[in-house]
């Protein structure tokens, strides 16, 4: 299969349930593993390093600078890591029935991409802070994806009006999209690992 991406893959009770976890900036395969367990206990679990360092921690792209992106690089790796995920999936788990993404920060931003550039590779998202990640370039139709999104309304690092664009982006090309917001910051709590988990169940 297509060995681009350092990951881990842990067969699940159920593997019709596969969950896809991105990491945020500075973080690692492992590092999505027990939220992926809170939210489908018996799912399959591919947990994926991005391939860009940046003062030696691991990100899916490059950025120019704070909530900057490097769109040239954003395009050319999230082709490269959806390429990675088409084989993964079907090396690893060729019977999924849904397959799920879970992304915080870095990886909640590449995921977006997916959705929103590439072919259909996944039926639900569960992206934690996250930003619109491109603007001025096509937006793929998103009819029958659901998406959860977690945010924070005192982030210091991605403002409100950022992750409310990227929401009204998803919901213009008819993705069903939850959000809630948090009183709290950037950090990932467990209150909307809870959430996540009530809403994955409940789709």
């Amino acid at each position: 299969m297509n060995e681009t991406h350092h990951h881990i893959f842990i067969e699940g009770t159920n593997n019709k349930n596969v969950l896809i976890l991105l990491h945020g900036t500075g973080g690692n395969e492992h590092d999505l593993i027990n939220v992926g367990k809170h939210i489908d206990p018996d799912a399959s679990i591919l947990g994926v390093r991005g391939n860009v360092l940046e003062g030696g921690m691991p990100r899916y792209f490059r950025r120019l600078a704070e909530g900057v992106f490097d769109e040239v690089d954003l395009f050319f790796r999230a082709q490269e890591l959806h390429d990675f995920l088409n084989d993964a999936i079907q090396h690893y788990a060729p019977k999924s029935e849904q397959i799920t993404m879970i992304g915080y920060s870095n990886g909640a931003n590449i995921a977006a991409t997916l959705l929103m550039k590439h072919e259909k590779l996944v039926d639900r998202a569960i992206l934690f802070h996250a930003m619109v990640p491109y603007r001025n370039q096509e937006v793929l139709a998103l009819d029958n994806t659901y998406v959860f999104i977690g945010a924070g309304s005192n982030d210091p690092i991605i403002p409100q009006n950022e992750t409310q664009e990227l929401i009204d982006v998803l919901r213009s090309n008819q993705a069903t999209v939850k959000d809630i917001w948090y009183n709290s910051g950037h950090q990932l709590t467990m209150n909307e690992v809870e959430d996540a988990q009530k809403w994955y169940s409940s789709i």
